[in-house]
């Protein structure tokens, strides 16, 4: 599956830069998550709740922020194990720029 699409968020570059980098922002980013702990400035464990269809799994993984450009961008990348329900990957490219006040 590959998404793309902007959002304009009522924020300065650098307020939105420091939520990015806030576990409790990203939590709320990441679809079902349930637990994610930061281990170092990067990396971080996560546990996450899915439904992929009939299928309902909870996976097990981590997450981690690479290529930054503060306060300009990153890479987010995760992946986990979800047992009998397989395998996850994902990652996504978020890039920031000032638009007036807002970013």
């Amino acid at each position: 599956m590959n998404m793309t699409g902007e959002r304009r968020i009522a924020a300065s570059r650098k307020v939105v830069w420091a939520a990015l980098n806030d576990v409790a922002v990203l939590k709320q980013c990441i679809p079902g998550c349930e637990v994610l702990e930061k281990q170092s400035d990067t990396d971080m464990v996560a546990r996450a709740k899915l439904q992929i269809g009939p299928v309902k799994a909870t996976f097990n993984g981590k997450v981690r922020l690479s290529d930054l450009d503060p306060p300009n961008g990153y890479r987010i990348s995760g992946d986990g194990s979800g047992g009998v329900a397989g395998y996850a990957k994902g990652s996504a490219v978020v890039r920031l720029a000032d638009d007036g006040r807002d970013t």
